[in-house]
């Protein structure tokens, strides 16, 4: 199942969920929305936005699922960990 996480490099909450992911053996796709520049920014912050719905991050896609946040219970279930 594809997973892809919306991060800032600056952000506690995102360094977590790398690390959660990184050592459970989870391959994914990250974006440092905070790294990018001019329309490319823009155009990975409406991305966030409009799944999200918001612009909190982290933000992780999984599958169909997209969760808000650290919640590694979330993730843990939606992975079969």
């Amino acid at each position: 199942m594809p997973v892809k996480l919306y991060a800032l490099s600056t952000c506690p909450y995102c360094r977590m969920t790398r690390k959660y992911l990184d050592e459970s053996g989870i391959e994914y796709d990250v974006t440092e929305v905070d790294l990018l520049e001019g329309q490319d920014r823009d155009d990975v912050v409406a991305e966030v936005r409009r799944v999200s719905g918001g612009a909190s991050f982290p933000v992780v896609i999984i599958g169909e699922e997209v969760i808000v946040g650290f919640n590694k219970k979330r993730i843990k279930e939606l992975l079969d960990l």
